[in-house]
């Protein structure tokens, strides 16, 4: 079976940190590939500042283009909103039943995954890998036997960050993909 990372995320926009980790992960652990999972709506944040979905979703394909080992998966736009992990994960199984699937998160992530919705059986049914983040520090030996703790490159990075940056008129072409810069600054400065 193929083993599969799942990189859930809004992606807003997606920007060189997420892709030196999703370039990490195919390279330098044991997973065959990985696949960014967009999200339309993530429960846990606010709508309001989110570009368009399609737009979110055409940037990382743009930014994976090339490279066989990155896929981009849309399965959550059909799913009923707010996307949960736990309803995604049984859909990808469902049509992908030759596949063993790994949810990626980052260590920010892993101290909220018990209010996660159904996280008692996310954690019961799944593989987890869980990577660094600045300012997260977790106790690998602490970890359920599904859940593994990837010593991966920190990237002090954010969506965020290159937002506000855009938005204050700072110049952030290393920052982002350059096949994706210039049209992410572009939709960026356009008022709101």
């Amino acid at each position: 079976m193929k083993k599969t990372a799942l990189f859930f995320g809004s992606f807003n926009p997606v920007h060189i940190g997420h892709l030196a980790l999703a370039n990490y992960v195919c390279e330098c652990t044991f997973v065959d590939e990985l696949w960014f999972v967009v999200s339309p709506h993530n429960p846990f944040k606010q709508q309001a500042d989110l570009l368009d979905d399609d737009f979110r979703l055409r940037m990382v394909r743009e930014a994976v283009r090339g490279y066989a080992k990155i896929k981009v998966c849309d399965v959550e736009f059909g799913l009923p909103r707010p996307s949960y992990t736990i309803h995604t994960l049984d859909a990808l199984k469902k049509r992908y039943p030759r596949r063993e699937f790994y949810l990626l998160m980052g260590a920010d992530n892993w101290p909220a995954f018990p209010k996660w919705y159904q996280a008692d059986r996310l954690l019961a049914e799944n593989r987890i890998l869980v990577y660094p983040r600045p300012g997260y520090a977790i106790d690998a030996a602490t970890l359920p036997s599904n859940v593994q703790y990837l010593s991966t490159p920190q990237f002090e990075i954010s969506s965020t960050f290159i937002r506000e940056a855009v938005r204050a008129g700072r110049d952030v072409r290393y920052f982002l993909p350059s096949a994706i810069c210039k049209e992410v600054c572009r939709r960026l400065r356009r008022p709101s």
